[in-house]
């Protein structure tokens, strides 16, 4: 299974202070882990470490981050999956299932990762499974 790890995993894995880091880094020692990472994500993990106010030290700096995300996907088993979806498709999302609007990033995510007979994994345990059409417990992984 290839796992595309949403932007709180990573946020955790590169933050040695953060709560869930060694349970993060648990689950990237596991043997043949496969990974995947999308725009969205990346973009996401770049900009969070480097918001004004996320750390007491300040913006970790846009190169390094960077830097560091490359150097973890050329380290495993990487896929690079374009965000290739539209929340239109009405074969895609059931929004009758969305409790509001901090889910969509998830919805989506969750989405592309079925799309690719993936998983998303994921912190956050808010994520609503049955709002994906044809979503499945293989498709999402709780951290």
């Amino acid at each position: 299974m290839r796992y595309l790890l949403d932007v709180n995993v990573w946020i955790a894995l590169l933050d040695e202070a953060h709560i869930h880091h060694p349970h993060v880094v648990a689950f990237f020692e596991q043997p043949s882990l496969k990974i995947a990472t999308c725009p969205l994500v990346e973009n996401g993990v770049i900009r969070v470490l480097n918001l004004p106010g996320y750390s007491k030290f300040g913006p970790v700096g846009f190169d390094k981050v960077s830097n560091k995300l490359s150097e973890i996907c050329q380290s495993l088993d990487h896929e690079f999956w374009s965000d290739s979806l539209s929340l239109r498709n009405v074969d895609l999302v059931e929004w009758s299932r969305v409790l509001g609007h901090n889910q969509i990033t998830d919805i989506y995510l969750l989405a592309l990762a079925k799309a690719h007979q993936g998983c998303l994994a994921t912190l956050d345990h808010r994520v609503a499974l049955s709002a994906v059409i044809g979503a499945t417990a293989k498709n999402l992984r709780l951290l």
